[in-house]
């Protein structure tokens, strides 16, 4: 199968691309930086530049389909915030042929933006913090201020007050969503119209840069699992659905859901194929449920590490400690396995880790470089997401071939 990655700058994109060309498939990706993270592995064959995703999503899908029919895919895999347009354009796109999985619009709206997701979860009984739209009558602190729209780096802020709080909503709308003690625990599944076929969790050992998880230790957390089979029935969803979650006193709290894959790799090395199902979903098959996932596996990324320690203020001593640590597999790295930038017959992964070690020994201070630049290229912003919500599908009914302005794009920008 020839399949185009949604997005070639985040980490799972880049996972994903590992497990695709593992089995056989070939792999290209769309992204509108050429340097970004899916540019240095064997494992994709071709970039495509593209415009940025989040404030033009409408733009961004006119010239990723010109790709997709110039290039013969077989499959445009959401691998990232794409998956909102194209659940939004899916009748259209069945009609011109393209092949994709996503959930319905209707169900990917209820949990896109953050008040929409608190208000479904709070619909199912699904546990979440204390939380309100809004901040007036807020006074339970810490808190967390979060718009509705953007990633958990960016769109998030940590209060301890009243006068933070303020500062933080500055008249934006936003949900205000109580702290909980616990560590973090990211849940990952895929759905066949509503049945859940897939399902792993592990817990972030040690946090990385923005709040990523550098290591991950896989869990069994059934109490999540029978949350997710709810939310998934009752949305009828379909594809992938990710989410993460403290595991508080009283049990695991749902803090941000995701409607897409996010980094499978420790789900694939505990023994649960989240890339294998949505193939099978492509494909029109209906995969068969898979096992629960073996507990203890551990993995990194040592990529997040580096910057996170350059991050956290453990400067270049930090750093050096990561990359020896890493080299001889010791301290957290002893019973670990590489998830983002393996070197076993993919020497090039080791450019981006290379590059990255250097500047942070040189200046720490540019780790937020390397961290904020492939965010902004896949992220949603709230203009996009308001564009795709006000736009009529209707009125782009024929997909079958690229607009002028979809020609004016891929001409200007070409793929490498």
């Amino acid at each position: 199968m020839k399949v185009l990655l949604s997005d070639g700058s985040g980490l799972t994109a880049r996972q994903c691309a590992t497990r695709l060309a593992a089995v056989g498939h070939v792999v290209e990706a769309l992204s509108p930086d050429p340097l970004c993270l899916c540019r240095f592995t064997r494992h994709v064959t071709r970039l495509h530049r593209v415009p940025p995703y989040g404030p033009d999503p409408l733009g961004w899908l006119d010239s990723a389909l010109h790709v997709y029919r110039s290039g013969g895919f077989d499959l445009l895999l959401p691998t990232q915030e794409q998956v909102a347009v194209l659940s939004w354009a899916k009748d259209q796109l069945d009609a011109a042929g393209v092949v994709t999985v996503v959930p319905p619009f209707a169900a990917l709206r209820a949990l896109q933006d953050k008040i929409s997701a608190a208000a479904t979860l709070r619909r199912l009984g699904i546990p979440q913090p204390e939380s309100a739209p809004g901040s007036a009558d807020w006074e339970r602190f810490p808190a967390f201020v979060k718009e509705p729209i953007g990633t958990a780096s960016g769109a998030v802020r940590r209060v301890a007050n009243r006068a933070e709080m303020e500062r933080a909503v500055a008249g934006k709308t936003v949900l205000v969503q109580a702290a909980v003690d616990g560590p973090l625990a990211m849940c990952q599944s895929v759905f066949d119209t509503g049945l859940l076929v897939a399902f792993h969790a592990n817990e972030r050992t040690a946090e990385g840069a923005s709040g990523g998880a550098s290591h991950k230790r896989s869990i069994c957390l059934p109490e999540a699992r029978r949350c997710f089979e709810v939310l998934g029935r009752d949305l009828e969803w379909h594809g992938a659905l990710s989410a993460d979650v403290i595991l508080g006193e009283d049990g695991p709290a749902f803090i941000d859901v995701n409607p897409r894959l996010v980094e499978p790799q420790n789900a694939y090395l505990s023994g649960v194929d989240l890339v294998g199902a949505m193939i099978e979903l492509a494909a029109g098959g209906h995969p068969s449920i898979q096992s629960e996932a073996k507990a203890g596996v551990e993995s990194h990324q040592l990529l997040l590490a580096v910057l996170g320690a350059a991050q956290h203020g453990r400067g270049r001593r930090g750093v050096v400690s990561e990359l020896v640590h890493a080299a001889s597999r010791s301290h957290d790295y002893l019973r670990s396995t590489e998830e983002l930038t393996p070197l076993d017959h993919d020497m090039e992964s080791i450019v981006p880790l290379a590059m990255t070690a250097g500047a942070t020994l040189v200046a720490p201070q540019s780790w937020s470089w390397f961290a904020t630049g492939s965010v902004s290229n896949y992220a949603l912003t709230e203009q996009g997401w308001s564009e795709i919500l006000h736009a009529d599908p209707a009125a782009r009914r024929d997909l079958s071939r690229p607009t002028t302005e979809a020609r004016r794009r891929y001409t200007m920008q070409a793929p490498m």
